[in-house]
């Protein structure tokens, strides 16, 4: 299948999404992120870099879990964020940003309806069609950088899904989905809501989060590093991106974590 696929054009890409990115395309790699991280901490200046792959090798997403597929099937990104003058305790809103600029992205260049279990597992119905995964690289002596990564299921057929949960934009419908365009709106948007974000509009980037939300409203086990869950309905998200869970004990704030949404209890 992958010689049907045509490859992403670093050049174009950089053409059609300005000079707020600098773009690069590799073939393969283990990990974009990982690749974003190591140059970091070995002292180059990664902000703005988008460092896209065909094929990843060793891919991985939230709690260790694995992230693979065909060659040129997926978008596989992950793009350098620069933190000066961005308070510490807002860092966590930078992967909800994300995740609402992978969802614009598709509904712009797809025209498919996706939302956002918190954090930002990108959803069409209960099939997962992104993974966003945020990680601190902490370089010495200068500001850290967050590592943004996307991994976008974009022309793998139902059979060839990594995962029983996932879907595609192929197997939701969408004939010949084009990776180029859809790599040039993710760029765009991210770019807009990641400016949002620097510049302190976090009250609005919430309001839009919350619009797209699969997760507000529904009933949840929220299962917390160290092994302990919370139970109880999602009610909101406060300001630093955390999930508030009214649950038997009181409204508990999860900050990190896996969420699961239950069934509704039938009367």
């Amino acid at each position: 299948m992958t010689a049907d696929l045509p490859p992403l054009d670093a050049a174009a890409i950089q053409a059609a999404a300005g000079d707020g990115w600098r773009v690069e395309v590799v073939a393969e790699t283990g990990s974009t992120n990982a690749d974003l991280a190591a140059r970091a901490q070995a002292g180059e200046d990664v902000a703005g870099v988008a460092l896209f792959t065909e094929d990843q090798t060793e891919g991985r997403g939230r709690q260790g879990r694995s992230w693979s597929a065909v060659p040129r099937s997926q978008i596989l990104v992950s793009v350098g964020v620069d933190t000066t003058d961005v308070p510490s305790e807002t860092w966590g809103l930078l992967s909800l940003a994300a995740g609402v600029a992978v969802v614009e992205a598709v509904a712009e260049v797809a025209g498919v309806q996706a939302a956002l279990k918190w954090p930002n597992d990108v959803l069409v119905g209960t099939g997962k069609l992104a993974g966003i995964l945020a990680e601190v690289a902490a370089p010495g002596g200068a500001s850290p950088v967050i590592v943004v990564g996307i991994g976008l299921n974009v022309s793998l057929a139902a059979d060839e899904l990594p995962d029983p949960v996932a879907v595609s934009l192929l197997s939701l419908g969408v004939a010949q989905p084009d990776r180029q365009r859809l790599a040039v709106a993710l760029l765009n948007r991210l770019h807009a809501r990641i400016a949002e974000w620097r510049a302190g509009g976090n009250v609005e980037l919430l309001a839009v989060y919350r619009t797209h939300s699969a997760t507000l409203g529904q009933s949840v086990r929220a299962e917390l590093p160290g092994g302990r869950e919370v139970h109880g309905q999602a009610t909101d998200i406060d300001r630093n991106g955390s999930l508030l869970i009214d649950s038997a004990d009181g409204v508990v704030a999860v900050s990190a974590g896996d969420v699961i949404h239950l069934r509704a209890a039938t009367s």
